[in-house]
């Protein structure tokens, strides 16, 4: 059903609160003007073919050293382009994960760049090297030897690997602490060296805790000024990125018509436009070309969840929410009537939504998993519910209850769910199911996206008179300064990244590593988003990357 949209300016006089959001900064007719040469899109798929070829060849050649090899999958990783070979890496690892584990911990055979690189390889690919590798590196008093220091390299990779910390590891917290210091130290007396550029920007954006894609390009500029560099793995890099991102456009291109329909400053005008800036979040949580029609399904759910949120925070009035919450809950167009007419199309452009996502799954034969996604949406629905009735009524939770809710407010058990609907045939029955329980791992990306939330947009939130996050129910029940809060809230944070990492290092796990990818990658979007201030609120702050990610190419030596 097709109804059509009253502007929300244009409801009852009551007094509504705004945010005063600032306009789009890349609005859709931006990205439906991009035009999309097909020509170029097929050059350099043929010169990626015809170069992954030699890299495969590189990969069997390197077998005879392992440790070469795994240098090389470290690389392909932080290049962008191991997506390409994962059978050949997976085959690898799995092969070699017990006798790489032995070799690591021997004393005089893997230095401290190697070992932290074998280390980081295989925890990321999910299998649980023994942070013991490391013991090697201490002197008898437990601490990491003075001498590292000097191996600035070596530091960087510990520093890395560190990341990957899951609980009771305290040897990866003092590897940590060890080489931040150090490495800030080598920052500030070389300055200006490539190689002090690249540790500078480590230290505020591991590479393990980044978007990917974002993090490809940064290490493709190190990479370039490499004395060392491979200059075929240097262009297949480089060409490789451009063809993602023209994938990229056309997927802007083709979400630029939806968006228009939905029209958000007239229908919403409270509301965030930011279609940009969603799919950055849907490449954050899988960037390869093979799920591009899994980005448009995911965009389209974050953007029905951002303007709830917009709804629910700021422009309904309670008894509002109350009819739409329930209208969610029953899912129904025949009760759109009983909805402020504002409200109408938001409703009746929610279920179109989900509706289309079932027509589209038709064909896999998985049209039933619209209903989890339906499901996680009714969940945020009644979450909002709740934050705006307490805010309302003046209740102020305890911190445990306000967490408990806010897990689900967050939306990322909806956008998890919406994230696999478009990952076909992988994401079953048994994934789904997996993803209703709320393991551990799920919930702990919830947590880094709520409480990383909080900390950085707390502030903004107060000064406009919406409910009390988690730094204020903090301090209020407790009585604490802001600064004791943020630490407290900054603490659960780290923790949850142990969960995240554990989740991910379950081998022999039913669930496919893609499935687990993408949980890891929604709390390394959340870290890119709120790390310094609300990249999603204030899309000024996000310009660049947006440039880098859908616009700008880059440029190809002659």
């Amino acid at each position: 059903m097709e109804t059509k949209a009253q502007p929300a300016a244009a409801a009852a006089e009551t007094l509504r609160r705004t945010a005063d959001y600032h306009a789009a900064v890349w609005g859709p007719r931006f990205f439906a003007s991009i035009p999309l040469d097909e020509s170029v899109f097929e050059s350099y798929t043929k010169q990626v073919e015809e170069m992954k070829v030699h890299v495969k060849n590189m990969l069997i050649d390197s077998k005879v050293n392992n440790l070469e090899t795994v240098k090389l999958i470290n690389l392909l990783c932080r290049l962008g382009v191991s997506y390409h070979f994962e059978s050949e890496i997976e085959n690898f690892l799995n092969q070699a994960f017990d006798s790489m584990h032995n070799l690591a911990r021997e004393n005089d055979v893997c230095n401290l760049d190697t070992t932290a690189i074998l280390f980081q390889v295989f925890r990321q690919f999910g299998y649980k090297m023994s942070c013991d590798v490391f013991n090697k590196f201490r002197d008898i008093n437990g601490n990491f030897k003075e001498s590292l220091a000097n191996d600035v390299k070596g530091m960087l990779s510990l520093y890395e690997a560190s990341h990957l910390i899951t609980h009771g590891e305290n040897i990866l917290d003092k590897a940590l602490a060890y080489t931040s210091t150090r490495l800030l130290k080598f920052v500030e007396s070389e300055c200006e060296s490539p190689l002090a550029k690249h540790i500078a920007y480590a230290l505020q954006q591991p590479f393990h805790k980044g978007i990917p894609r974002i993090e490809s390009k940064q290490y493709i500029s190190f990479y370039e000024q490499d004395d060392c560099c491979n200059e075929m793995l240097l262009k297949l890099a480089k060409i490789d990125y451009n063809l993602v991102q023209l994938f990229y456009q056309r997927e802007l291109n083709q979400l630029s018509r939806w968006y228009n329909i939905l029209d958000i400053p007239s229908n919403f005008p409270y509301a965030r436009e930011r279609i940009a800036e969603i799919h950055m979040w849907s490449l954050g949580t899988y960037s390869e070309p093979r799920y591009s029609d899994a980005r448009v399904i995911l965009t389209k759910v974050i953007t029905m969840i951002s303007i709830l949120d917009d709804t629910y925070d700021l422009y309904g009035t309670i008894e509002e929410l109350r009819l739409l919450t329930d209208a969610i809950d029953r899912w129904d167009i025949d009760v759109i009537d009983q909805l402020p007419e504002y409200m109408r199309f938001l409703y009746s452009s929610l279920l179109n939504v989900y509706h289309e996502f079932e027509n589209q799954l038709k064909s896999e034969g998985r049209s039933y998993a619209v209903s989890y996604a339906k499901y996680a949406m009714k969940e945020v629905s009644r979450a909002y519910h709740l934050e705006a009735e307490w805010f309302h009524t003046g209740i102020v939770p305890t911190f445990d209850e306000y967490l408990e809710n806010g897990l689900l407010s967050s939306s990322y058990h909806a956008i998890l769910s919406g994230s696999f609907l478009g990952m076909g045939e992988i994401a079953g029955v048994d994934a789904f199911e997996w993803l209703k329980s709320n393991p551990k791992m799920v919930r702990a990306t919830m947590t880094i996206g709520r409480l990383m939330n909080d900390i950085v947009s707390h502030k903004d939130e107060q000064n406009r008179g919406d409910a009390a996050s988690g730094v204020e129910v903090y301090m209020k029940k407790y009585g604490t300064s802001e600064s004791v809060a943020v630490k407290y809230i900054e603490k659960k944070v780290a923790d949850a990244w142990k969960d995240v990492n554990e989740g991910l290092m379950m081998r022999p796990n039913n669930m496919s590593m893609h499935l687990l990818m993408a949980v890891v990658n929604l709390s390394r979007t959340s870290h890119f988003f709120y790390k310094f201030g609300d990249k999603y609120t204030d899309s000024i702050s996000s310009k660049d990357y947006v440039k880098a990610l859908f616009v700008d190419q880059i440029p190809l030596n002659a």
